[in-house]
Order: C-alpha cells, then structure tokens, then sequence
C-alpha cells in the first residue's frame, strides 16, 4: 500500500504546488471570466485549474512507471506502451479542449465530439467492457464493436455527469477524490489480498486521481480561489470512468467467486456483480443528478445542456443549507455509498445486520440532509417563537396583521388627501390649487 500512497502524495503535491502557477496564468490570459446569474460566487474567479490537475496526473503516472511493485500495471511491449500513452493522449486531448472552452467558450456539440474521441483513444489503449456479469456466476462477452461502444458511452456520460456537478466550490473534486479512494482499496485489495496483479492499473490511476482532487482542494474549497473549470470536470470525469473499465478489462470474473489462500475463500456476499455494482455506487451522485437534470430540461422543452439552478447541490442550499455544509454533506453521500459497498466486500456480515446498518446510515443521512427531519430544531424554533412573543406581545394572525396594515395606509392616504398646501412642494401644492 506504501506505493500507492506515495503515488498519491506525488500527485497530490504536484498538483497542489502548480495551482498557484495556473492561477495567475488564469488571469494572464483572460480565463477568468465576470459571474453568471446562475453562479453561487459575487467576484471573477479564474478557472484552468485543470491543467494543474493534468500535471499531476502526468507526475503520479511516470512515478508508478518508475516503481517496481507498480511497474506490473504497466507491462513492457506494444500493450504497456499503449496504456500509458492512451490515457495521457486521452487526457491531454480533454484539457486542450478545456483550455479552449474555459477561454472562448465552445458548442456542447464541439466538447461532445472531443468526449466521444477521448473514448476512443481510451478504448484503443485496451480499457473496454468486455464483460458484462451475469446470473449463475457466468459471464457474458461482448463483441469488440459493442464493447468500444459501450466503453465509450460511459465515458462521455461520466465526463458530463462530474461536469454537471461541478457547481459549488470544492463539490466536483470532492466527490470524485472520495470516490477514486474508494476504488483504490477495492482494486488494492485485488491485487495484494487475492492475487490478481492486472488490478495495480486500476490501483494506480485511481491513487492518481485521489491525489489529483486532493492536491486540487485546498485552493477550491470554499471560497474558492480557483476553479478546476471544464478543464478540470473532463479530465476528473474521465479518469474516474477509467478505473472501472480498465478493471472489466483485466480481471477474470471466475477470480472474484473463489481464490486460493490456504483453502477456498468467497471474497465477498455477491462477487460476481460486484465490479458492476461498485462503479454504479462510486458514480451514484453524479450519476443521478445527470439524470434529473436531463429529465428535467427536456420535460421543459430545453436542451439537456441549458444552465438552471436545479441541480441536487442547489436543491440543499434551497433547504436552508450553507454553501460549505452542502458540500459537506454531498461528500457524505458519496462516503455512504462507495465506502459502504467497498467495506461490505470485505466483511462477512449476516443479513440481518446488513439490513440494520442500511437502515440506520440511510436515517442518519437523511436526518442531516432534512432540517425538518431533527426533532430539536422544531423544539427549538418553538421556543424562539414563544420568547419572541413573550417581548414582543400577543401574536396576530396574519390576517389580522394584513388587515390592520391596509387601514393604517388608508388613514395615511386621508389624511395625506387633507393636508394643508403650503406644507406640500410647490409643484404638488400648485397642481392642488388648480384642481380646486
């Protein structure tokens, strides 16, 4: 694990270091463009803060090159080098275009096609779904056209689904670093635990994503001083899509039912399924916050790509939730979700418990995400209305309220009718002359 670790802190420090550096980069060039209407922050605040990302990316990559338990992700020959050079063309296609987009601007049309050859190249390198689990612990094969399309689907769907999220300071680089962390134990424990060494790559890139949202992070919180912008959300979206797929490609599914120790062990209650289940878990929040926003948008006869502010992040601050406490708590589903499928592989629990642990994260979850939901914050407000009342006198029903208010303007407006001219200007009090 001291491997991985050490390549998350090189990318993470890299990252960190050189966001200064694209900040005022940022401002050189113009890509730090003045607030929308739509936008959560008041004052320019410059964007590009994914070519940073990119360094250290390209930096946590050429340390695991160097490594030699990490060298095994990367085997010499034709394959290994079209590994390395797929996910860094793929990656280094996707900043440009961010680059560019972050500047001038660009058509949804134009990025989607840059996303459909990112896919591509990603699908060239040999990260593709070949498999697909199925029922009875068998597996079902996908022919290598259906393969690179599919591959290439969840690519650009994850891509724009990070994208869509990437709406509060720090909200996009947390989840997704909540998210690679996650993968990483999984595939680490693959790899180290049950023998399969194909699931180092999976491994490394998401230690290099972890650290990549890590490093990114202090300068994006809330207030941010940076934005990772669209050259940020397309390259996190994306890595967080390899890692997954780069697993269907390596990993035999027999592996996951039983594997040799001392004795036969089943590593977890459903192994089969659990590469399709972890990665729908890990993407959840984005995931359904696409979903909802594409429904949304097209039941109102827009396109899937109009701006609102509707997405599951504004819908907290709707609730009354500050900008850091959303994030927070947006952090905290994530957490729930793909730490809680990546501690179930691991632990052999029986179903009763299962059952009582759900029940109890998916209650407190909902009692931190709903105010109404805490008993003593109503106890609370109805002590505050009844203190209120007690300095302020008795309380009036609003309609009483809306009545008294009607008749004091009224009196105003009599007595304003009855007024003496000379108190009045000189243009009112002469018009009132006239009219008399």
């Amino acid at each position: 694990m001291k491997d991985y670790a050490f390549i998350l802190i090189i990318a993470a420090a890299v990252t960190y270091l050189l966001t200064p550096v694209v900040r005022r980069l940022a401002f050189a060039i113009g890509a730090a463009p003045a607030p929308r209407e739509r936008d959560v922050h008041t004052t320019p605040v410059p964007r590009l803060g994914g070519l940073a990302m990119f360094a250290g990316l390209v930096a946590g990559l050429a340390v695991a090159y160097r490594l030699t338990f990490t060298q095994e992700a990367f085997p010499t020959g034709p394959t290994g080098s079209h590994t390395i050079i797929g996910l860094i063309g793929a990656a280094g296609l996707l900043v440009a275009i961010g680059i560019v987009d972050d500047r001038f601007g660009m058509s949804p049309v134009s990025k989607l096609a840059g996303q459909v050859a990112a896919g591509g190249i990603l699908a060239w390198s040999g990260a593709a779904v070949v498999w697909l689990p199925w029922p009875g612990g068998q597996k079902l094969m996908l022919e290598p056209d259906l393969a690179y399309t599919v591959t290439i689907l969840l690519i650009v769907i994850t891509i724009n689904a990070v994208n869509f999220i990437d709406g509060l300071d720090g909200l996009a680089a947390g989840v997704v670093g909540i998210g690679a962390l996650a993968y990483l134990f999984y595939s680490y424990t693959l790899t180290n635990s049950v023998g399969v060494l194909s699931q180092s790559i999976s491994a490394v890139t998401s230690a290099v994503l972890a650290g990549m949202c890590i490093g990114f992070l202090p300068h994006n919180f809330h207030p941010a001083r940076i934005f990772m912008g669209d050259t940020g959300s397309m390259l996190i979206g994306m890595m967080l899509a390899y890692a997954p797929i780069q697993s269907f490609a390596s990993l035999d599914p027999n592996v996951l039912t039983y594997y040799n120790s001392s004795t036969l062990h089943p590593i977890n209650r459903f192994p089969t399924f659990l590469p399709l289940i972890l990665p729908i878990a890990i993407w959840l929040i984005p995931y359904a916050d696409l979903l909802l926003a594409v429904i949304r948008r097209t039941a109102a006869g827009q396109s899937p790509f109009a701006a609102d502010r509707k997405h599951l992040h504004h819908r907290l601050q709707s609730l009354g939730h500050s900008h850091r406490r959303t994030v927070l708590l947006m952090y905290l589903w994530t957490a729930l979700f793909a730490g809680g499928l990546v501690g179930l592989s691991q632990l052999h629990i029986s179903l009763v418990w299962l059952v009582l642990v759900t029940v109890f994260m998916v209650v407190a979850l909902l009692v931190a995400t709903m105010p109404w939901l805490r008993p003593w914050r109503r106890r609370a407000r109805v002590r505050a209305a009844l203190a209120g009342a007690a300095l302020s006198g008795p309380i009036l029903p609003r309609t009483v309220l809306n009545d008294t208010a009607a008749r004091e303007r009224s009196a105003e407006t009599a007595e304003a009718a009855h007024e003496p001219a000379a108190d009045l200007p000189p243009r009112r009090a002469a018009r009132r002359g006239a009219g008399a």
